[in-house]
């Protein structure tokens, strides 16, 4: 099961506290303040990963705790730093800080991001003496690390995508252009999550079917209709059967419209799949009706290599 958005609870380490100690040994029976400083809290970073693929290792742990900094000891010791975390995640996550609505996208593997900030450690008492004040009897405490509930979104980063209506044979176009083995059945709804292949260099996802209504919540669209917004290029797939292609592809489009009007300026190929289970007649038909969208038409069936490669050539050259 794809996990794609989650709910996470961190806290960074709180500083080490400082020591209040006097000097006492066999030599000194009443020597000056020696309390040394604590350390400070460990810091949470977050940064992308290509070694993950979703956000399945948060799904039972709801919370991530980094280590707190050691106080302060006598003989003016310093408490010793806590280590910082480092969390993983896909590229193409957004983290929302829920509380503040800040939002960080990781689109790449080299920047680290501070979400938490470790607590400071406090300082011993041998920092406070002075000429007036030769024997301090108090240190500080080290102070509180961050806490912050946040929300992870996956947005899967493809450069094509598959969408259309439940059955319009997105699954297994994928599995011929690609190397992927998504579930196929000839029933509505077999793809329950995104499917990603390799085209060449260029990953494309098979999005599951989308509704009427799928913007509303509607059917399963309503929870893939973000992973449409990294995409570069769309291939919007109808049945060549299919009765009113104009109908088909008007319903995509609205749903689009009602989730994000940005979704309809990508580029797209309007492909009709399935040749073989359609009359050329048919087939010829449906594609006169949508040729007047001014997007580039064309047909396919998984059979036909020739059709594939032409599809796969227009895909390059929008690319």
């Amino acid at each position: 099961m794809l996990v794609d958005n989650i709910t996470l609870l961190i806290k960074a380490g709180n500083g080490g506290n400082g020591a209040a100690t006097f000097l006492r040994n066999g030599q000194t029976a009443k020597g000056g303040p020696d309390g040394g400083n604590g350390g400070n809290g460990g810091n949470i970073y977050f940064q992308g990963s290509t070694n993950t693929s979703d956000l399945k290792q948060f799904r039972f742990q709801k919370k991530i705790r980094a280590t707190d900094g050691v106080s302060g000891k006598r003989k003016k010791l310093f408490g010793k730093n806590a280590h910082h975390i480092t969390i993983y995640v896909p590229i193409g996550t957004r983290i929302t800080d829920m509380d503040s609505g800040s939002v960080i996208e990781v689109t790449d593997t080299t920047t680290p991001f501070l979400l938490a900030h470790g607590g400071s450690g406090g300082r011993g008492n041998d920092e406070f003496k002075s000429s007036t004040n030769q024997t301090p009897m108090y240190a500080e405490k080290g102070t509180l690390g961050e806490e912050k509930k946040l929300l992870l979104e996956l947005r899967l980063i493809a450069d094509i995508g598959l969408i259309g209506l439940p059955n319009a044979g997105k699954s297994s176009l994928l599995a011929v252009l690609t190397n992927a083995t998504p579930k196929i059945g000839n029933y509505p709804f077999t793809t329950l999550e995104p499917n990603i292949g390799m085209l060449g260099k260029h990953p494309i996802a098979d999005i599951p079917g989308l509704i009427e209504g799928a913007s509303r919540g509607r059917g399963l669209g309503i929870a893939f209709l973000k992973h449409i917004e990294k995409t570069k290029i769309l291939v919007h797939c109808i049945d060549s059967a299919d009765e009113n292609p104009q109908k088909a592809y008007d319903i995509v489009h609205q749903e689009f419209q009602q989730y994000s009007a940005s979704l309809l300026n990508k580029p797209e190929i309007i492909l009709f799949t399935k040749t073989d289970l359609a009359t050329q007649e048919a087939i010829k038909k449906n594609k006169e009706i949508l040729q007047n969208k001014g997007k580039k038409v064309l047909t396919c069936s998984i059979y036909d290599q020739e059709s594939l490669d032409l599809l796969k050539q227009a895909l390059e050259n929008l690319l």
